[in-house]
């Protein structure tokens, strides 16, 4: 009997891989129908619902939604294989810093030739997931490297 692949032995930045072409194909489709603002506002709101379920997903394959759960999950998930270089982490009881130094999805979405769609489909993400994950988690981002800052500096604080 042949062994079918699951979506879990997809690694995270495959899975957007194979997204990215088609989400943003109807981006710019419904952007020609009814303007870049309303579109990306549809697809921001879209984008965010997912999220917010991946969140409440995470929480439960990883069997907890604390700050702790949050690091293994960017270790084991998010920056598996070196899609991302993550530097200066620092955990204690109520805070998670990090900075990100090397980012494998702006690469990914360069090389598509979507670039300018990079952080709504990924990095506006990270936001909504903590809705699902843990809302007593919030996130304070002010640059990423989607954006063309030289890092993006993730910090995370209990409410």
């Amino acid at each position: 009997m042949e062994k079918k692949e699951s979506i879990d032995e997809i690694s995270h930045i495959l899975c957007r891989e194979i997204q990215a072409p088609l989400v943003s194909a109807l981006i710019k489709r419904f952007a020609k129908e009814i303007g870049d603002n309303k579109a990306f506002a549809i697809a921001k709101e879209v984008i965010c619902e997912d999220a917010v379920l991946s969140g409440k997903s995470l929480a439960e394959k990883f069997s907890g939604n604390s700050l702790e759960d949050l690091l293994k999950i960017v270790k084991e998930i998010w920056a598996k294989d070196g899609t991302m270089e993550i530097k200066n982490i620092r955990l204690n009881e109520n805070t998670l810093f990090f900075d990100v130094t090397y980012c494998g999805y702006a690469k990914m979405y360069e090389r598509l030739g979507i670039k300018e769609q990079g952080f709504l489909l990924s990095c506006c993400r990270d936001f909504a997931l903590m809705d699902g994950f843990n809302p007593e988690i919030e996130l304070i981002r002010t640059k990423t490297i989607m954006e063309g800052a030289d890092m993006c500096d993730f910090r995370y604080r209990k409410k």
